[in-house]
């Protein structure tokens, strides 16, 4: 049976820091020695242009070696993997189709399994550790393939006064994905973009940690240019570089993510 875990990474809430979170701690993974498969689920393709440049990117959209492609035709996903330049990451690329996805998933046959089904014998076989799949930041039929073909969420959430608008409507989702998926569980809520100076982080800090909704990950990521340049050079932070102080959180957050996963 495959060992391999499903993390979805997801938050309605637009800005949230989900894709450098998801790219950043695939990335920290697979330094750290394990096998993980990235999975851009989001239009706007920045997960994609994480690992290629913009030029790459929409020659992947447009070549159909994408996730629209596959999910369209109920294909196997194993044929549209491509890897990243980085030993043990791979990356299935997104399109800019993806923003009608709604509309092709509509009509199918269990719609909210379709991309489980498409991930199913990837998964069997075992080769990756983990595949980590970045959401768009809606929560609609879409969304809702992501949790069902996941085995864990983690929710980004940005440590600023908008940072937990819309939390509430982020864990009923879950919930409703629980009754079709009664073994998605929501892993923990990682803060980003967080300033220790600044009096709304204490209390983002202090209102997450009084929640009951998930649990609330020790490793938090501060603001750091380091993660633009980064951005900038189409290449997460912890390739890039390596001892900036955004690199060394994000590999602390892998870890504590692998650690929560192997209870």
């Amino acid at each position: 049976m495959s060992k391999t875990k499903v993390i979805a990474f997801a938050n309605n809430k637009g800005g949230s820091g989900k894709t450098t979170t998801c790219s950043n701690v695939g990335c920290a993974m697979a330094m750290l020695g394990k096998k993980v498969l990235l999975i851009d689920g989001d239009m706007q393709l920045n997960l994609t242009i994480s690992y290629f440049d913009e030029e790459q990117a929409l020659e992947y959209a447009k070549s159909g070696k994408n996730i629209h492609s596959a999910l369209k035709e109920e294909k196997d996903f194993t044929d549209y993997i491509v890897e990243t330049g980085i030993e043990g990451l791979d990356i299935i690329p997104s399109s800019s189709l993806m923003s009608g996805i709604e509309f092709d998933l509509f009509s199918k046959w269990q719609r909210e399994f379709v991309l489980k089904k498409c991930l199913e014998r990837v998964r069997a076989k075992g080769y990756y550790d983990y595949i980590l799949i970045d959401s768009p930041p809606t929560l609609g039929c879409w969304v809702m393939n992501i949790m069902c073909a996941s085995d864990y969420v983690v929710i980004p959430v940005e440590a600023s006064p908008w940072g937990l608008f819309g939390l509430a409507n982020m864990f009923e989702f879950c919930s409703q994905a629980k009754t079709i998926a009664p073994k998605l569980e929501v892993m923990g809520i990682a803060v980003t973009k967080a300033d220790e100076r600044k009096k709304y982080f204490k209390q983002t800090m202090e209102t997450l940690k009084a929640s009951e909704g998930a649990y609330l990950f020790e490793t938090y990521i501060r603001v750091d240019s380091a993660v633009e340049w980064s951005q900038d050079n189409s290449k997460p932070v912890v390739a890039y570089k390596k001892t900036s102080r955004s690199a060394v959180e994000y590999t602390n957050l892998a870890k504590e993510i692998m650690e929560y996963g192997n209870r």
